[in-house]
């Protein structure tokens, strides 16, 4: 390929709404244009990448066992409405109709379809397994599209199915594709950790992230030195222990507190610490209000609740919800005096006396409120989200923290799906058996922007050579002269003769533009025809090399070089 008939539209600066490095690189360097919020064009040099990644992941998938398909995007909300998940999924699900007002979905992610196409064609124990995947875009409507690729409404991804007769078989393509996904972290060049995760609204009893390290992430990560746990922080649980208070009940007060709602500000104004604090939150789910509550100086895990209410749909509550429902302002609701509400606590708050809550008055707060005299709750769970230097799950030592973005995720489904839509099969006894089922999702278009949040410099992004959308670019530093011209033509048509993917930079432009492209766009290596050509010398630079090193230009040097240079290139090694 010539730069001269590339598109690829570089910039100096980067959009005015980039948060992230990624998000910067990939739009600076001509990889991506934004069309709308959270959705994105791939240029000609994302779509080389994406092709890359792809490919990986479908070799990966592929030398296990599991065959790829394409599935429809739309998707008829009958079947989402059989599993219950038409509701559950929340509103990030994207919900139109068609001109018969018939209900549909852009697809978030494909279990029902799966399950709705195999269902009538396996039929025998003897069928099974069968692992089906495909390669496509999924539509998710986030609230705030933001972080480029990373947090997009549009998204490439790869997603799996797997159909069993039995938890041992589960098991074995569970962990193939968890080795298949390691495989493909390390041929792209990831630093990256497997933990234990929450299944959310997919489902299932036990599921495992890949997550890519990265300051950036939104993935919050957990991690045992001592004894090797990982996990993230929506799935840890809390083992530690509980502050139990021998305070001697005061009696309940309520107590004028004028514009004073967060934590923080109640604290300060009441002169007490954080931890006195009960904080009452609402949530809204398919059957009704949920009031959780937790210690004030901890963060609640809504994923915790989630699974504790059996409601995958619930979600925060509206300011004008509350106010309506309970005409007080959110930042004032308390459990004192609420009748006809599911209450739920943080075992914490179990061991907790003489607290401030919400006072259910505009402007007030309860001081001395106390568990089973002025409030009662229904249920107690594990609400909170576990934080660095909290006990390990496993043996107690203080926990470390990172942050990191997640690439791909496999849950063990069991039969949520298939007893739902009926999807059976005959045993080997003759009985009608309900599929067991796994899934496994792979981001695509996320992959390429995880791997410029870790691999980038000053000057631009990194590629490792496995994903680079080209392995080589040639720069000519002068068109005019003739012997550069021709030198740099033979090297190019040398290198793509021995399956080299090269960029011959032909541009009429200055040798600096060509050479800030060069490092923008992030090629694993750059041959320079220039200057040194008169005492028969090229240069060869790695993208992460300080300085170029000279290259004889007789006798086949600079392909064997190319070719040795490019086998020993590490981008996470700066050299």
């Amino acid at each position: 390929m010539r730069f001269s008939q590339l598109y690829a539209p570089t910039l100096k600066e980067a959009p005015s709404d980039a948060e992230v490095i990624s998000h910067a690189l990939l739009y600076r360097a001509g990889f991506i244009r934004k069309t709308a919020a959270g959705v994105y064009s791939y240029l000609p040099l994302a779509k080389r990448t994406l092709s890359k990644i792809e490919n990986i992941v479908r070799e990966e998938m592929n030398a296990i066992g599991a065959q790829e398909v394409t599935m429809p995007i739309i998707q008829p909300a009958e079947l989402w409405k059989i599993t219950g998940r038409w509701e559950d999924y929340g509103p990030e699900m994207m919900k139109l109709k068609d001109r018969h007002d018939r209900e549909f979905t852009l697809g978030p992610t494909h279990e029902e379809v799966f399950t709705q196409v195999v269902k009538d064609e396996l039929r025998s124990y003897k069928q099974l397994p069968v692992f089906l995947y495909q390669i496509g875009p999924k539509y998710r409507d986030e609230i705030r599209p933001r972080f480029g690729l990373l947090r997009a409404r549009e998204f490439i991804m790869k997603d799996g199915y797997s159909f069993h007769d039995s938890q041992e078989s589960l098991d074995e393509a569970y962990e193939a594709c968890t080795r298949a996904y390691s495989n493909i972290a390390r041929r792209i060049g990831l630093h990256y950790v497997i933990t234990e995760a929450a299944s959310g609204a997919i489902g299932g009893n036990e599921s495992h992230e890949f997550v890519s390290f990265a300051p950036v992430g939104e993935t919050n990560l957990l991690r045992c030195d001592r004894c090797g746990y990982s996990s993230n922080d929506e799935q840890a649980p809390y083992k530690g222990e509980y502050s139990k208070s021998d305070d001697v009940e005061k009696a309940l007060t309520l107590v004028h507190t004028p514009n004073v709602k967060t934590v923080e500000q109640v604290a300060q104004f009441l002169n007490v610490k954080p931890s006195q604090i009960v904080k009452s939150l609402l949530f809204v789910g398919r059957n009704g209000f949920v009031m959780a509550l937790i210690q004030g100086d901890r963060e609640l895990n809504m994923e915790k609740l989630k699974v504790h209410v059996n409601d995958q749909s619930l979600r925060l509550a509206e300011p004008k919800e509350v106010f309506e429902a309970f005409g007080v302002p959110i930042g004032f609701i308390g459990p004192v005096g609420v009748k006809d509400l599911h209450v739920v606590a943080d075992h914490g708050v179990k061991y907790m006396k003489n607290v401030v809550v919400g006072g259910m008055k505009e402007d007030h707060h309860y001081i001395n409120a106390n568990l089973g005299r002025d409030f009662t709750v229904d249920s107690y769970t594990d609400l909170r989200v576990v934080q660095p230097n909290d006990p390990c799950p496993n043996c107690g030592a203080p926990l470390s923290g990172s942050k990191g973005i997640e690439l791909g995720h496999v849950f063990k489904l069991g039969t949520k799906y298939s007893k739902s839509m009926n999807a059976l099969y005959m045993d080997q006894n003759g009985e009608l058996k309900p599929f067991i089922m796994g899934c496994y999702g792979w981001g695509v278009s996320r992959t390429m922007a995880a791997v410029v949040e870790q691999l980038h410099d000053e000057d631009g992004i990194i590629w490792p050579k496995s994903i680079s959308p080209f392995e080589v670019i040639i720069t000519t530093v002068s068109m005019q002269d003739q012997n550069q011209k021709a030198l740099a033509e033979k090297i190019y048509r040398d290198l793509m003769e021995k399956g080299i993917e090269v960029l011959l930079d032909d541009r009429e432009l200055s040798p600096g533009m060509k050479f800030k492209d060069a490092d923008l766009i992030g090629f694993p290596l750059r041959i320079t025809v220039g200057r040194a050509l008169t005492e028969g010398f090229v240069e060869l630079k790695t993208r992460n090399q300080a300085k170029p090193q000279k290259i004889k230009t007789d006798g086949g040097a600079v392909v064997s070089k190319t070719i040795e240079a490019l086998n020993e290139y590490d981008p996470h090694r700066k050299v």
